[in-house]
């Protein structure tokens, strides 16, 4: 049986595992997951209890969290593009910037996107404030910790740019990447042009409408 990965084309942190799993050339089925299909979203609460995508089911066994389970692709599922490097100090710098990018760049641009989502009456102005605040001192930060390198950790695309990608796309469409940080706006484009990104990029373009914020008529 092939692996499914429950989830949605448009999720930031789905499109993370689909970026490693097309990098890989790795045969999987999409079961998407909160678009009308009652049997896909039961499969995926018995799955999973807590309902938190992405969650991928390799014959009897479930692996939950984005990072996990690229991590378990590349011990179960190897391909030619090893994800995570084998050399122990090169792979923990792969697995910072992974949390960087999920915890300093996806965390706050999510935050944002929530609040949208809440009634007028229970939005959130400092929070979001916060986030904002946020996402200006990781653009800065990493447009220092860019210098010299190609992709996130090195030369090597790795599990970092994997969750860089979706991060940074939708980070830069709720609170714009500035111009001074052009380490991180070219880096932006590398990973729009990366053919494993750029194909679920447009894979998702059908759920652009779905993006509270609403998503601007770009990338």
């Amino acid at each position: 049986m092939p692996l499914a990965l429950y989830g949605h084309p448009f999720s930031s942190y789905c499109q993370k595992v689909i970026v490693a799993l097309y990098e890989n050339a790795t045969p999987f089925e999409l079961r998407t997951v909160w678009a009308g299909d009652e049997a896909a979203d039961a499969e995926f609460a018995a799955r999973w209890p807590l309902k938190r995508m992405p969650v991928l089911v390799d014959g009897g066994r479930t692996v939950i969290e984005s990072s996990i389970i690229i991590e378990y692709l590349g011990l179960h599922h190897p391909g030619p593009v090893a994800l995570i490097p084998a050399d122990a100090r090169a792979a923990l710098e792969v697995r910072m910037m992974d949390r960087f990018f999920d915890n300093y760049v996806m965390t706050p641009m999510q935050r944002i996107v929530f609040d949208h989502m809440r009634p007028a009456d229970a939005r959130d102005p400092q929070g979001v404030a916060d986030a904002r605040a946020l996402l200006e001192r990781s653009y800065a930060w990493l447009d220092r910790a860019l210098q010299g390198r190609e992709w996130a950790a090195g030369n090597a695309f790795s599990l970092a740019d994997c969750a860089a990608a979706p991060a940074l796309c939708y980070a830069d469409w709720v609170h714009d990447i500035p111009a001074a940080h052009a380490r991180v706006r070219a880096y932006r484009a590398r990973l729009l042009a990366h053919p494993s990104f750029a194909r679920a990029v447009e894979e998702a373009r059908p759920y652009r409408k779905l993006f509270p914020p609403g998503a601007p008529d770009r990338d």
